[in-house]
Parts: structure tokens; C-alpha cells; sequence
């Protein structure tokens, strides 16, 4: 009969409670520190890294993570321009893969028109 006793007083004790509890915050933080660690822009590793947040949209935005160094570019909603040469042209492939195909012929140097560029 005394052992009968004893352990319903074990079953009942409030500490085992906050002790199960502790284990289940302690399996919560290792799955974040994890996740933390896994995050590609994680700034404890040396790695580069490209992340392109919402593309297409207006409201874009490029962050190139190089070892400890960190840039954000936001797109500003306008066409950009600037100088430079026709250097060949690219095709989409049925799979989904690009091919980039100099032009042969082409001066490279010379600055291309608008309307090799239309093209």
C-alpha cells in the first residue's frame, strides 16, 4: 500500500511539469539556432550569395551577400539605359535552359544602334 501512495505522489508533482516544459523550449531553440545556420544571407558565413526578392514586380529587391559584406539594390520602377555593344543573342530552350550565341561579324567595339538593339 505505501508504494501505491508514493507514486501517485510522484505522478502529481508541479515540477515535472516545468521540467517537461523546459525540454520542449530547449528542442524549439536548437531547431531555430538551426535554421539560423542554414539561412543562405546568414551572417556568420563566409559564402557569396544572390537573393532576388520579388522578381518582376515594382517593388524588387537584389541583396548580393559577398563574405561580410552586404548590398541591397532596390528597383526604382525605371527603364535603365547606358552604353554598350551588341554582343551576340540568347535563346530560351524548350527545358527551360539559356544559349548565349556570338554574333560572328560584329564589331565589338563599335557601340550598337537602337535598332540593333531593338532586335
Amino acid at each position: 500500500m505505501k508504494l501505491r501512495l508514493m507514486d501517485d505522489m510522484e505522478a502529481d508533482d508541479p515540477i515535472q511539469s516545468v521540467v517537461n516544459l523546459i525540454d520542449v523550449f530547449l528542442v524549439i531553440i536548437a531547431a531555430l539556432l538551426l535554421a539560423v545556420a542554414n539561412n543562405p544571407v546568414n551572417p556568420f558565413s563566409t559564402e557569396s550569395v544572390t537573393v532576388i526578392k520579388n522578381p518582376g514586380k515594382p517593388n524588387m529587391e537584389v541583396v548580393i551577400k559577398d563574405g561580410q559584406k552586404i548590398e541591397r539594390y532596390k528597383a526604382s520602377g525605371e527603364i535603365g539605359e547606358g552604353q554598350g555593344n551588341k554582343a551576340g543573342v540568347a535563346y530560351r530552350l524548350k527545358d527551360g535552359s539559356m544559349v548565349y550565341v556570338p554574333e560572328a561579324g560584329v564589331d565589338q567595339t563599335a557601340p550598337a544602334t537602337q535598332a540593333e538593339a531593338a532586335q
